[in-house]
C-alpha cells in the first residue's frame, strides 16, 4: 500500500510497504481522507515541539471499516467512522479525572505515532466514533472543530455574552462558530483581512476587529466599554498571546488554545485587577467530538475545505500551503 512519510524537516517521500494487521481490540481502517493541520505544517517546517523523524503525518482522518471485532460503540465492518486521534492510558491522574485529553501518557497519532497519511491504518477501536452519516470532507474536519468545542466547553460560554476569539484560522474559525452555536456574540480579530472577510461573509461572525493599536478601543466600542467576558487565543502568538486580557472584563476569562513555544509576559496588577480566570485548553474529548457530529450541518463545510488534493499531488502542493496567500484555510488530501 502507498504511504506519504515526512522523512526530515522539508522533505516527504511517497513510498510502498505491506497493508497493516490489526491486533485485538484494534481495527483496520482505510482512510478516505486526509485533514492538513497546524502540526502538520509544523512538522514539515521542523519546528514542531516533542517530534521525531521520520513520521507519518495526519490525524484529521475520514475513515472506513474494514476489520473490527465486537465493541461498545456498535461499529462494524463497513461503517464510516470519525478516528480520536488522543490514545490515552486510562490509569494517570488526568485519566481518573477524565480528562484524557492531557493524560500523563498520551500518544497522539500523526505526532508521537506514525498517523493516517496511508492507505490502511490500525487504531484501538476504543478511539472511534460511528459517523455513517457524514461525508469524507465533514469526518475530516471534526478532529479540529473539537478542538474548538472543548475550549467553548472549558470556557463555560453562555448565551448572550460576547466573546473575541483571536486568530482565523482553522481552529479560531471552529471556535467563533461553535461559541455562536452556546449563544455568544462573536467578535474575530485578526491580522488578515482575506481570514476577516471570511469569518464575518461564511461564519457569520457579529463583528471584525483587525489586530493591532486600535484594536481595544474597537472591541470596547462594540462592547459599551465592558469589554469581552471570555477571550479566546487561536493563534499562538506571543504578541496576540500577551495582548488579550488587554480585550477581556473584568472578571473575564481567558484560554490560551494555540501554543507558543516561549515564555509570556503579563503585568500583574492588571490581571489581577480583573481577577482574571486563566485556562489552557488541550486536544478534546469524545464528549466534544460527538458534539461537533451533533451540530455539523450548522457548519460550512465545504467553504472550510479551500484546496484538496489526491496523494499523489499531495507532496508537489504541501509548500503552497504554509503561505496563507494562497488564500488556504484547510486543505485535505484523498486516498479513495
Amino acid at each position: 500500500m502507498k504511504y506519504i512519510v515526512c522523512e526530515k524537516p522539508g522533505e516527504f517521500l511517497l513510498k510502498e510497504k505491506e497493508a497493516p494487521k490489526r491486533k485485538e481490540g484494534e481495527a483496520l481502517l482505510q482512510i478516505n481522507k486526509v485533514g492538513i493541520c497546524g502540526t502538520d505544517l509544523h512538522a514539515y517546517s521542523g519546528n514542531q515541539a516533542f517530534f521525531t523523524y521520520p513520521r507519518i503525518l495526519g490525524h484529521e482522518l475520514a475513515s472506513e471499516v474494514l476489520e473490527i471485532d465486537e465493541n461498545e460503540q456498535g461499529i462494524k465492518a463497513g461503517d464510516k467512522v470519525v478516528v480520536m486521534p488522543y490514545v490515552s492510558c486510562g490509569k494517570c491522574i488526568a485519566c481518573r479525572n477524565g480528562k484524557t485529553n492531557c493524560c500523563t501518557n498520551i500518544t497522539v497519532l500523526g505526532v508521537h505515532g506514525d498517523g493516517g497519511m496511508q492507505e490502511q491504518i490500525t487504531v484501538p477501536a476504543k478511539i472511534l466514533l460511528k459517523a455513517n452519516h457524514l461525508s469524507d470532507n465533514e469526518m475530516a474536519i471534526v478532529e479540529p472543530l473539537a478542538i474548538g468545542a472543548h475550549a467553548v466547553r472549558r470556557a463555560a460560554i453562555k448565551k448572550g455574552e460576547i466573546v473575541a476569539v483571536v486568530g482565523a484560522g482553522p481552529i479560531g474559525i471552529g471556535i467563533m462558530k461553535l461559541a455562536q452555536i452556546a449563544g455568544a456574540k462573536v467578535i474575530a480579530i485578526d491580522m488578515n483581512e482575506e481570514r476577516l472577510k471570511y469569518a464575518k461573509e461564511k461564519i457569520g461572525v457579529d463583528y471584525i476587529v483587525k489586530a493591532g493599536d486600535t484594536a481595544v478601543e474597537e472591541i470596547s466600542k462594540i462592547t459599551n466599554g465592558d469589554l469581552c467576558t471570555a477571550v479566546f487565543d487561536a493563534s499562538g502568538n506571543k504578541y496576540a498571546l500577551e495582548a488579550c486580557p488587554d480585550y477581556m472584563s473584568h472578571g473575564g476569562r481567558f484560554v490560551l488554545v494555540g501554543l507558543s513555544k516561549g515564555e509570556l509576559t503579563y503585568t500583574h496588577p492588571k490581571i489581577h485587577a480583573k481577577e482574571m480566570t486563566l485556562m489552557c485548553s488541550r486536544n478534546a474529548t469524545t464528549e466534544d467530538f460527538q458534539h461537533v457530529i451533533n451540530v455539523l450541518d450548522q457548519f460550512p463545510t465545504e467553504s472550510f475545505i479551500t484546496h484538496s488534493v489526491d496523494y499523489t499531488e499531495m507532496i508537489s502542493n504541501f509548500d503552497s500551503w504554509l503561505n496563507p496567500k494562497t488564500g488556504v484555510i484547510k486543505a485535505t488530501v484523498s486516498f479513495n
